[in-house]
């Protein structure tokens, strides 16, 4: 609950137009303050991936949810990086790897996690069976490329 009334505070200090709502450049802005420093593409990901509404921006229990999966990911970063600080380029697929130094940092982990569940929910929306397996004619698939992408 302590929590709660936290992110509430920060979510209020970005919200500068008293909506109820943060755009995606708001998100980013906030984002940062917290030491993670994300592309607005990923940030516009993160908003869709908990845009419940659908209305292209994020309520504060929007924001809530987005916080939680968050400190989910950053949890296992931390349990994977051993106080390195990074994971190396065995451990992580490459192109998460903005500065192609062989280290992927926490948000770059947090852009990989986004992508992942990205995909695995578009996945799951063509997935009606629940058998683990979709059929996409070309049209479905450009739709999906479009939607995953970071």
């Amino acid at each position: 609950m302590e929590n709660a009334v936290v992110l509430r505070e920060w979510f209020d200090r970005v919200d500068a137009g008293r909506t109820g709502n943060i755009t995606a450049p708001q998100l980013q802005s906030a984002l940062a303050v917290g030491n993670l420093d994300f592309p607005l593409s990923v940030v516009q990901q993160m908003i869709r991936m908990y845009d419940f509404d659908r209305n292209g921006t994020m309520s504060f229990e929007e924001f809530l949810a987005l916080n939680k999966f968050l400190q989910k990911v950053q949890s296992v970063f931390s349990t994977l990086e051993r106080g390195r600080g990074f994971l190396s380029l065995e451990e992580v697929y490459e192109s998460f790897d903005k500065s192609k130094k062989g280290m992927v940092h926490l948000d770059e982990f947090i852009s990989l996690c986004i992508f992942v569940q990205s995909a695995r929910n578009l996945f799951n929306s063509f997935d009606t069976s629940k058998q683990g397996r979709v059929t996409l004619d070309f049209n479905q698939f450009v739709y999906c490329t479009a939607n995953c992408r970071i």
